[in-house]
């Protein structure tokens, strides 16, 4: 009989917790377990040590419970990230860089990527404009000079300095300037911004920091930097573009410096994700492999333009 009551009693906490959830939930006991059951099974992962004297939090089960007692996003955050947890992040990766750039200098990382990482699924928007993480759902994004909003914060990446370049065919009928005052005797292709539609009067900067304007004729303006770059290799003009845009033209010798020790300090591109406690573990993933491959290849060297 003590046997049969000791038993008893080292099954209570077992059968006092089923009892409280099932009070708080409005379910039987019979519900609760395989409601326990079901999240177990959709995540992949144990959450209890059962055996028939006690019921105790794994290791896992104890990570989930830390994590979750938060806000909705937390809740599935957890959830996300509990369900990777016995193997590789996992999901739909979503994220928004700028078209040129992106294909430039992320597109050739992805498949390390995914060797890595074979159970996330990129969804990537290409596009110059800035996004709202937060209201349009993004994982993360990539750009430079934007804004940070409330819940985003950035690592940078990268120089996004801006420099003049003309074709050598161009440069060969009109005299190179020779200092920026010389500037407006050129025609200028220069890049309308897609968020305002206006035209925005950057500065040249020079290596000890002096600044002087850019006063370019405007023959033409484009929307989009690679247009502007494929504008000037055609000899119509100099135009003023980021320097990772216009590396490739520079190497291949179908664009060169203007003002080679002048350039427009455009701040720096950045990676930018949500701000959370917890963040996927795809979204965590992408954001540090992007940041140790930039690292590595030493693209922040390779973009500055000073």
């Amino acid at each position: 009989m003590r046997q049969h009551d000791g038993g008893a009693i080292a099954r209570q906490p077992f059968c006092d917790g089923r009892a409280d959830a099932a009070r708080r939930l409005g379910l039987t006991l019979a519900a609760v377990g395989k409601n326990v059951a079901r999240l177990e099974g959709r995540l992949g992962v144990r959450l209890f040590q059962r055996s028939t004297r006690s019921l105790s939090l794994t290791e896992a089960g104890q990570q989930f419970l830390d994590e979750v007692g938060g806000s909705l996003s937390t809740i599935q955050n957890a959830v996300a990230n509990l369900a990777s947890a016995g193997g590789q992040p996992t999901g739909t990766l979503r994220v928004s860089m700028p078209a040129n750039f992106g294909r430039q200098y992320i597109v050739p990382m992805l498949g390390d990527f995914l060797q890595r990482y074979p159970a996330i699924s990129p969804d990537w928007a290409f596009d110059n404009r800035p996004v709202d993480l937060i209201a349009q759902s993004y994982d993360a994004a990539l750009g430079g000079g934007i804004d940070l909003s409330p819940g985003v914060v950035a690592r940078k990446l990268a120089p996004a300095n801006r420099v003049l370049v003309a074709s050598p065919a161009y440069l060969a009928e009109h005299p190179a300037p020779k200092s920026p005052a010389d500037l407006h005797e050129h025609d200028g292709i220069l890049i309308r911004s897609p968020q305002t539609g206006r035209i925005r009067p950057w500065a040249l900067t020079d290596r000890s920091k002096q600044q002087a304007p850019i006063t370019l004729r405007v023959r033409m303006t484009m929307s989009d930097p690679g247009a502007a770059c494929d504008a000037a290799a055609l000899g119509l003009g100099i135009a003023l573009i980021n320097y990772s845009e216009a590396l490739a033209h520079l190497e291949a010798g179908t664009l060169v410096r203007v003002l080679p020790g002048w350039h427009v300090d455009g701040g720096s591109v950045s990676i930018y994700y949500p701000a959370q406690k917890l963040l996927p573990a795809k979204t965590w993933a992408f954001v540090e492999f992007v940041v140790e491959r930039f690292r590595t290849e030493r693209l922040a060297q390779l973009l500055s333009a000073d």
